[in-house]
């Protein structure tokens, strides 16, 4: 990994760290909330892995926090400029694309907004997310093709599709050259779950 995303994988530890201690949950509990190896809550936690945004999409539903709360703190209610540049990688595929988490809201109902790039033939696989998720997209450069379950629909630069993140998905960029596309997911009532009672760490 390189410094940035060493920088980022460690803030990601500590902040998943940080979040099941306060609420005095083991590995094992974390990771079984989460739906991933204790091996994996380990080595993020460690800053030692470069998880895939599935896994740190399981990991805050598990916290309850949000993704965008996992890559950086909680800031005070005022206005937050994100430069270009400064957003968080979260995703970077074999032929050069990256999937960016620009900005993002805080809990309950969290609103993530990310700028994606997809080189040639290049493609990104989503699982499913919660119940009630829903993302919007518009492509602004290339060609996408968007696969919701057994549904496909191409976009070109300029069009935009909605469609409920609840079920797996992907985005494949289906031309010769680089295809860019924003995306804003929507994650009503993260962290709404009952509480659960403490253990120790």
């Amino acid at each position: 990994m390189d410094a940035s995303v060493s920088a980022l994988a460690a803030a990601i530890g500590a902040r998943v760290r940080q979040e099941r201690q306060a609420r005095h949950w083991t590995l094992d509990r974390l990771a079984e909330a989460a739906g991933v190896s204790r091996r994996m809550v380990v080595n993020v936690e460690q800053g030692a892995a470069n998880p895939s945004v599935g896994t740190l999409l399981r990991l805050s539903d598990a916290l309850g926090i949000g993704l965008p709360s996992l890559v950086e703190m909680p800031l005070p209610a005022r206005p937050r400029v994100v430069r270009s540049g400064e957003g968080a990688v979260l995703w970077t595929g074999e032929a050069g694309g990256t999937g960016v988490l620009v900005a993002g809201t805080e809990p309950p109902d969290v609103v993530e907004l990310w700028d994606w790039t997809l080189g040639p033939a290049e493609s990104h696989a989503s699982e499913a997310h919660t119940p009630g998720t829903g993302e919007l997209m518009q492509v602004h450069e290339g060609t996408v093709t968007v696969r919701i379950g057994d549904v496909a629909v191409v976009l070109a630069a300029g069009d935009a599709l909605t469609f409920g993140g609840d079920v797996a998905h992907s985005y494949a960029n289906t031309g010769a050259g680089t295809a860019r596309f924003s995306l804003a997911v929507f994650e009503p009532g993260v962290g709404a779950a009952p509480p659960v009672e403490d253990e120790h760490a």
